[in-house]
């Protein structure tokens, strides 16, 4: 029973519970590749390469680019799935291919690609 009289008495014990239901949702685990069969059948190595520029660039730069920052996986998220204006090296623009998948594939592979 809880003493709402002496709140510490239950806190403790509160905490414990939070932690386990926190500790209880599945968490799943990053699948590189199953991530670049993904890149491959969305055809995004047309485009980029993991280590060298092509039209896009190098995974590396793009993680090295977004490593750290806490709306990295929303903005890369909405990039893939938006179709938003690109910059080629030539100049041009196009908008990028819009990926249409389920949400959990896409992220796998925004994960994949920022632990590079």
């Amino acid at each position: 029973m809880i003493d709402s009289r002496h709140p510490r008495r239950w806190l403790p014990a509160a905490f414990a519970a939070a932690a386990l239901g926190v500790a209880s949702v599945p968490v799943r685990a990053m699948d590189a590749a199953a991530a670049q069969t993904f890149a491959r059948q969305s055809a995004c190595f047309k485009c980029h390469a993991i280590d060298k520029r092509k039209d896009g660039p190098p995974y590396r730069e793009v993680a090295a680019k977004y490593r750290g920052k806490d709306d990295a996986q929303a903005t890369l998220l909405h990039h893939l799935t938006s179709g938003r204006a690109v910059t080629f090296p030539d100049g041009h623009e196009e908008s990028h291919k819009i990926v249409t998948a389920p949400r959990e594939d896409i992220e796998n592979l925004i994960e994949w690609l920022l632990s590079l």
